[in-house]
């Protein structure tokens, strides 16, 4: 596989950044996930960091070179991270779980897969124009979803997410062949909720992602104002000139977890495929680890 990747998250005007985004990748496929912590429920940041490493820990047992059923694998990673929530708010007796929407996208066999939950977005951008987009689960894109006798209030609530207590929707998409020069990307509504889709395809177009990705950041952040949301992105371009799994990150940034390239893939592939009490404990362990690792970080 050949292909540019750039990534950058920053917290914008809000007290803590709730998104997470990352990526890993073997010889023959590459995972890209992002997940953006939903406000007004408790630590949205611990929700979008358990989406990030149960995916990503599953892609790394399974995907040895590649995984043997893309899509299979995007349905069951994403509803194992929502039942990893609803362990973690139970073990704490928390009357609401943490949540989060999530964005997933596989790259193998030449073609991309990607499945999301929420309103973090996938746009694929083929000659400066916008290909495909992800359709967020709100009522404002999907306003047959909402009762002809109670209208929702605020049309960009979502009506599904990861972490809530029913079974979470997922759009999942069947693969779409890539194209030399093709770019995919993934954020948060921090971005997209300023910035216009014309706007975002044209400046991914114009650009390499290196320099793409942190120009549409700064134009979000300089929209958004004051109270600017975080603003969340990992992109990447496919094939491009001179590109072998290149990756790149803002070091301005805020602290963000990308995963490291898997090249063996030794692990069991059957190791994460259910989780018991045990194998949650321990990886909620490790995601608490992580967050006052990173909440020192930006302390200091």
């Amino acid at each position: 596989m050949k292909f540019d990747v750039f990534q950058v998250s920053r917290k914008g005007g809000r007290q803590k950044n709730e998104d997470r985004m990352g990526y890993s990748y073997t010889r023959e496929a590459g995972l890209f996930v992002l997940a953006d912590g939903m406000g007004g429920h408790p630590e949205g940041e611990v929700a979008a960091q358990i989406a990030l490493q149960t995916v990503s820990s599953l892609f790394q047992s399974q995907a040895s070179p590649k995984l043997p059923d893309v899509r299979g694998f995007l349905d069951a990673a994403v509803l194992a991270a929502h039942r990893q929530m609803l362990a973690y708010g139970a073990a704490r007796s928390m009357s609401d779980s943490p949540r989060t929407t999530i964005v997933v996208c596989v790259v193998q066999d030449g073609g991309a897969t990607w499945a999301h939950c929420g309103d973090s977005r996938l746009y694929l951008v083929r000659g400066g124009r916008m290909l495909m987009r992800t359709r967020d689960h709100s009522y404002a894109e999907y306003p047959e979803v909402a009762s002809a006798s109670r209208p929702p209030r605020n049309r960009n609530v979502l009506f599904t997410c990861l972490g809530s207590p029913s079974r979470p929707l997922l759009d999942l998409a069947d693969s779409t062949p890539l194209q030399a020069g093709d770019r995919v990307l993934l954020c948060s509504d921090g971005l997209w909720g300023v910035l216009p889709d014309g706007e975002i395809a044209a400046v991914l177009g114009a650009h390499p992602v290196a320099d793409a990705v942190p120009e549409l950041v700064e134009r979000a952040l300089r929209g958004g104002g004051p109270s600017s949301d975080n603003v969340t992105v990992v992109a990447f371009e496919w094939e491009s000139a001179g590109a072998g799994a290149a990756a790149r990150a803002d070091a301005r940034g805020e602290p963000f977890a990308a995963t490291a390239p898997n090249p063996a893939a030794a692990a069991d592939p059957r190791a994460l495929q259910d989780f018991d009490d045990a194998a949650i404990e321990r990886s909620i362990a490790e995601i608490n680890d992580a967050i006052r690792r990173t909440a020192r970080r930006s302390g200091s």
